[in-house]
């Protein structure tokens, strides 16, 4: 055999091989998504929208695994290692318990995480600038905003001096968020009454015990199981007369008084930019958790008028969205 027929043997031979790769579809990246509920879920929209805005399209150029706890915790490490099993891409989850979830599931594919209280407390990161492992996200520094919210509700209640705060104690954030909210009691001359409720059966008792104790406001710290039952939980405090503050905007649309916290809208998009970063090679741990930078306050009138509240108008002068 010639030189020259070897040469255009070998020529032909590479060009066949680098066709059929070229002919190769490629891999369709696949985010796994673990939450405590499926109903309400509008973080999740969010996400799956920015992505698109970003060129990830589903059912085209990327594909998604839902995976719901059905506000049952305890279910969340077997959904974790289930969604591990699969083999995806990226995972997310809102919340410190999805969190831990994943990150006792695997060491290696990569984690963003949303709405983590304080994701170094909960020893998911080593800081929020060097994260270090496969893990990392933004943090909605809820322990931070508990004494705000008292202080709003302060300023909201003429002489008030005994507020009730409803809690989840199996919710690793919403522990860090009563224990916040007692220093910062201290601080506005507060006394706070303690529900602690980790049951969708127990509102009812705990909002009677509340009364019980003569509390004359209502702060909601942010928990799966409250953010299940918003309806139920702005309608108790309705019956009761209580003025209260929630963690969410979501519970004013569900007839809740006032809400103060981080912008929604900026975690998720900032939680698509994670995966859009991840999936074009970097890696979790040379990307620092991300802090809000825009917070919302939101006051409901109506809510307001249903129980005969009179907003003060340096408190209403304050809020960013006014619901008539």
């Amino acid at each position: 055999m010639t030189k020259g027929v070897v040469w255009l043997l070998a020529t032909f031979l590479l060009t066949a091989v680098s066709s059929a790769e070229a002919q190769q579809p490629a891999k369709t990246p696949k985010i796994g998504w673990l939450s405590a509920r499926r109903a309400l879920n509008s973080g999740q929209e969010i996400i799956v929208r920015m992505l698109r805005d970003l060129g990830y399209v589903e059912g085209k150029n990327i594909a998604f695994e839902y995976r719901y706890a059905d506000d049952k915790l305890d279910r969340f490490p077997a959904l974790a290692d289930e969604l591990v099993r699969l083999k995806v891409d990226v995972l997310l989850t809102p919340g410190t318990p999805g969190a831990l979830a994943l990150k006792n599931a695997t060491k290696t594919i990569p984690i963003v995480f949303a709405d983590v209280t304080d994701p170094v407390a909960a020893g998911l990161v080593e800081s929020l600038a060097r994260p270090g492992g496969n893990i990392t996200g933004f943090t909605s520094i809820e322990v931070v905003l508990a004494g705000k919210r008292l202080e709003l509700l302060k300023e909201t209640v003429s002489n008030l001096s005994r507020v009730a705060v409803l809690w989840d104690p199996q919710s690793p954030s919403s522990t860090q968020e009563w224990k916040e909210s007692q220093m910062a009691a201290q601080n506005l001359r507060l006394q706070l009454h303690s529900m602690a409720v980790s049951r969708a059966d127990k509102y009812e008792s705990a909002f009677k015990e509340a009364m019980r104790a003569h509390s004359a406001a209502l702060a909601v710290w942010s928990t799966p199981l409250a953010a299940s039952h918003q309806e139920r939980i702005a309608e108790l405090a309705t019956k009761n007369r209580l003025p209260a503050i929630y963690a969410q905007g979501n519970f004013i649309v569900n007839g809740g008084l006032m809400s103060y916290g981080a912008d929604r809208t900026e975690r998720y998009k900032r939680v698509a930019v994670f995966v859009d970063k991840i999936l074009k090679g970097a890696k979790p741990a040379d990307l620092p958790v991300e802090q809000p930078t825009k917070f919302e306050f939101i006051i409901n009138l109506k809510a307001a008028k249903q129980i005969g509240l009179t907003i003060p108008p340096n408190v209403l002068a304050r809020a960013d969205r006014v619901i008539k």
